[in-house]
């Protein structure tokens, strides 16, 4: 017998899939969510000439998108909930080249208001992958019962809600 360790998970799963797929972005640079289980994520992209730059490497944008959405994906894996990046640090390691390029996400710290979520990502040549960049990353964890775009921005003296 095989039973799902977690069966919990399966509706959050299929929620943060169905808005993965909403996000236009997502499709602009074509990555696919390839991975997800609690408290993990894995992004990927193919090489395409859009997204090198002018020395024909992968982007460091492409990079940064990577591990900007796999680490707030990760992070609403946890519990469920709605997240937004609050920052990351980004440590690029060595060129990206290669056919692929491969983000993941794991919490290490699936805090109510904030997670603490690192990543890594790997160019793809011949099978072979090679660590180019890793960082860590701060995601504000959302309340779900209020819109994002109400606790995207902060109101109060001097601050104004567009």
């Amino acid at each position: 017998m095989n039973a799902d360790p977690d069966p919990d998970f399966a509706p959050i799963a299929t929620r943060i899939r169905d808005n993965v797929g909403r996000q236009g972005f997502m499709g602009h640079v074509g990555a696919e969510l390839s991975e997800l289980t609690r408290g993990t994520c894995t992004l990927a992209v193919d090489r395409r000439p859009e997204l090198l730059q002018q020395h024909g490497l992968f982007h460091g944008g492409v990079t940064a998108f990577l591990v900007d959405n796999a680490t707030t994906i990760a992070a609403a894996t946890s519990r469920g909930q709605p997240a937004l990046t609050a920052e990351y640090k980004l440590n690029l390691l060595s060129p990206a080249v290669g056919e692929r390029l491969i983000c993941r996400a794991r919490v290490i710290k699936p805090g109510r208001q904030v997670a603490v979520v690192a990543a890594d990502v790997f160019c793809v040549t011949d099978g072979v992958e090679k660590h180019t960049a890793t960082a860590l990353a701060s995601i504000a964890m959302l309340d779900e019962r209020r819109p994002p775009e109400s606790q995207a921005r902060p109101e109060g003296p001097g601050l104004k809600s567009r």
